[in-house]
């Protein structure tokens, strides 16, 4: 059992600010198996919205939910609309110490009924597979490999988690994008993914993808939001102010699970990793990830000039400016682009991840760090 400690901890403080707390996060990841841990023991009460009997017995929430105390968890919460605006009369109850948690994807009818019905009442934790925080020392090849979602990471062997993964991918195709509201055809979405992680770690081009799949900008647009919403790519966007130069103002891709990547490129173990065409770009999704479960900025962007300088992460933290570059090499040595985007972002620290285990100083300011000391660098 890998116990979920942060998360818990953001949930824990989330509901003692706010009467509603929510726990968002892609399917299979975890948030139910860390909302059991969190409440064992406490006078909570669970309700699986999954499970067609308690969907009838809230058929009338109010009735079911006013005299409930102590923490009250509602899964996969977005299956009933109805329940939004109970929520927020029973959030509003003076002297009442109830707490509600409340799970699901970040579909479009939670994130609506979230800004319309329980504005002012509810936090956000946002939660992701597996981090090599939580899965120990050691663990950062097979987390690359197999990805974060704990059945993946934890399956008895590469082939089994290979399994797990495209059957994962196969039913949020067939029945998750319909569950959870986007009506988008199966079909159409798995080219288009599939052609996405043949981009992961580029710049966005609509119009170059639109033609290869023979659809309009606007429809792949549309299929990339969806994506993102479920939290399976995220999309890294550009900083950009007046700087007299010509930056690049579009996105960049990424697939989010290291493990969904190789699942959708065919990498079924560490040597076919290895060998593929894409391991850099894989290497690097990965260690962004990583450096983001460390480090939790609130935005987070990339930097790239036309003429070539570019920075892989831009976010502040601390109120400090950082920078983060990432180099699957075995020594990096500071380079002009580097120095170029030190200056322009006027940054504090720029730090160069690296696969290697030693850490050392560069120049001024910069510092090569191993990625298996990221979570502590984020600390320090």
């Amino acid at each position: 059992m890998i116990w979920r400690t942060a998360y818990m901890d953001q949930v824990r403080e989330a509901l003692r600010r706010n009467p509603i707390a929510m726990l968002v996060g892609p399917r299979q990841c975890g948030k139910t198996t860390l909302a059991r841990q969190l409440l064992a023991g406490d006078s909570s009460t669970f309700f699986d919205m999954e499970d067609p009997a308690v969907r009838s017995a809230l058929t009338e929430p109010m009735s079911a939910l006013r005299d409930l105390r102590g923490t009250v968890v509602i899964d996969e919460a977005q299956r009933e609309p109805a329940l939004f605006p109970v929520l927020r009369v029973l959030a509003d109850r003076p002297a009442i110490s109830t707490r509600f948690l409340l799970l699901g994807s970040a579909t479009p009818e939670l994130s609506r009924q979230a800004a319309e019905s329980l504005a002012g009442r509810v936090e956000v934790v946002e939660m992701r597979g597996f981090s090599s925080a939580e899965t120990g020392e050691g663990t950062l090849p097979v987390l690359w490999q197999r990805g974060g979602f704990p059945r993946s990471y934890l399956a008895e062997s590469d082939a089994d988690s290979f399994r797990w993964r495209t059957e994962f991918i196969n039913s949020f195709l067939e029945r998750d994008l319909g569950t959870l509201g986007f009506g988008v055809s199966p079909k159409a979405m798995g080219r288009f993914w599939s052609m996405l992680a043949h981009y992961h770690g580029q710049i966005w081009n609509a119009s170059e993808i639109a033609a290869s799949m023979g659809v309009s900008p606007h429809t792949t647009r549309a299929w990339l939001d969806t994506l993102e919403q479920t939290f399976m790519v995220r999309t890294l966007q550009p900083w950009y102010e007046n700087l007299g130069k010509r930056l690049v103002k579009s996105p960049k891709i990424y697939l989010r699970d290291s493990g969904l990547f190789h699942a959708l490129q065919g990498v079924k173990d560490t040597a076919a990793l290895f060998a593929h065409p894409k391991l850099g770009a894989s290497w690097e999704g990965f260690a962004l990830e990583e450096t983001l479960a460390a480090f939790r900025p609130h935005q987070v962007w990339f930097y790239a000039v036309h003429s070539g300088s570019e920075l892989d992460l831009f976010f502040l933290h601390n109120g400090m400016r950082t920078g983060v570059e990432f180099k699957r090499e075995d020594a990096p040595r500071a380079t002009r682009s580097m120095r170029t985007a030190l200056a322009d972002l006027q940054l504090d620290r720029l730090y160069v991840v690296y696969p290697g285990t030693r850490r050392y100083e560069l120049d001024d300011r910069i510092a090569c760090v191993p990625l298996e000391e990221v979570h502590g660098l984020a600390a320090a």
